[in-house]
């Protein structure tokens, strides 16, 4: 199958765009798409849409405070994003300027700390922290939570809390598992006595996540790589959840991503690595059943991946359902629940 950037475009309402989170984790809309059928729902409807012996697998990364603002020693103004850690005391970020820092430049961050340019990697700067203190505690200390850029406003005290899934644990990611964000204990609690299991790996979301595709064939274009963990404990139970006839049940793009880049050598197995897997319709999923995920951007990758999951026309449908029903997009909007549909195209 030949696909342009063109074929994942769709006319978004920027008044659809959720600005802020609703007051209830559960209180989003779900619609749920099931082959040639969608139904709308709530998310607290979710208990009754899964089974006992489904399995959902979550990731527990947790967004850490990746934007930085400060000046060059010229004195220019200059804005840090970090993509990711590369070590205690480095990282690669964008650095955006009105002239790009070169190797060896020094930046003042935070009114607090200098870093220095080491040098490019792809887009991103190579970036030396001090030696006098760990990366991550730096970054809480003096850096702010990075909301994605549609959001048009700084995060504000409440965003700490709801742009963090409740069961964040992992510091590492510069953007949410957004799908989680619809989770509260109480909804955890709920469906663990319905039977249904919960799993847990980590994969840390890189800035790159919002990068646009600049390519229109996209045979040519690479993903960002991103780093994830799957414990020998989410192996398992997987493996026991197919031995019973349940369905393994992704929370998120970053999940399903995760588990699929995890199995591209063959069986699942646990451990860390890295993952630039691009799924595009046509993929064939070895791991994942069905996805709860949110509505991704227009030619966005996470768009394509779902668009993978449950066939291009179907994906097109419940977008232009959405729209017209005015479900509200991305980080803190509404929520799908989808299953895999095997003759997707």
């Amino acid at each position: 199958m030949s696909l342009t950037l063109d074929d994942f475009d769709y006319p978004l309402p920027p008044e659809l765009i959720a600005q802020a989170p609703l007051p209830e984790r559960c209180g989003s809309r779900l619609l749920v798409v099931d082959g040639d059928e969608l139904d709308d729902r709530r998310f607290s409807d979710l208990p009754d849409l899964v089974r006992p012996g489904d399995l959902l697998v979550f990731n527990d990364t947790r967004v850490i405070h990746a934007r930085l603002y400060g000046e060059k020693e010229t004195g220019g103004r200059v804005e840090v994003l970090i993509e990711r850690a590369v070590g205690p005391h480095e990282a690669l970020a964008q650095v955006r300027a009105s002239k790009s820092p070169r190797s060896g430049a020094r930046l003042h961050l935070a009114d607090a700390f200098d870093v220095t340019v080491l040098g490019r990697v792809g887009e991103f700067f190579h970036l030396r922290f001090p030696d006098s203190d760990n990366l991550l505690d730096l970054l809480e200390r003096h850096g702010k939570l990075p909301l994605p850029p549609y959001i048009e406003r700084a995060a504000d005290t409440h965003d700490e809390s709801r742009y963090q899934t409740v069961y964040a644990r992992e510091p590492g990611s510069v953007a949410a598992p957004t799908a989680g964000l619809h989770f509260d204990q109480r909804m955890l609690a709920e469906l663990a006595k319905k039977g249904v299991r919960g799993a847990w790996l980590t994969l840390h979301v890189g800035a790159g996540t919002f990068q646009p595709v600049r390519v229109n064939d996209l045979g040519e274009h690479r993903m960002h790589r991103e780093r994830f963990v799957i414990p020998k404990e989410t192996v398992d139970a997987i493996a026991a959840t197919r031995a019973a006839g349940g369905r393994v049940i992704a929370v998120g793009t970053t999940s399903l991503r995760a588990l699929e880049g995890a199995a591209q050598d063959g069986a699942l197995e646990a451990g860390a690595g890295e993952t630039e897997l691009f799924i595009l319709p046509g993929y064939r999923f070895q791991v994942v059943d069905a996805l709860i995920t949110n509505f991704h951007l227009p030619k966005s990758t996470l768009l394509m991946l779902v668009s993978a999951f449950a066939g291009t026309e179907t994906t097109r449908r419940a977008y232009a359902h959405a729209i017209a029903h005015s479900y509200r997009f991305f980080s803190y909007g509404d929520a799908m629940f989808v299953t895999q549909r095997h003759d997707a195209i």
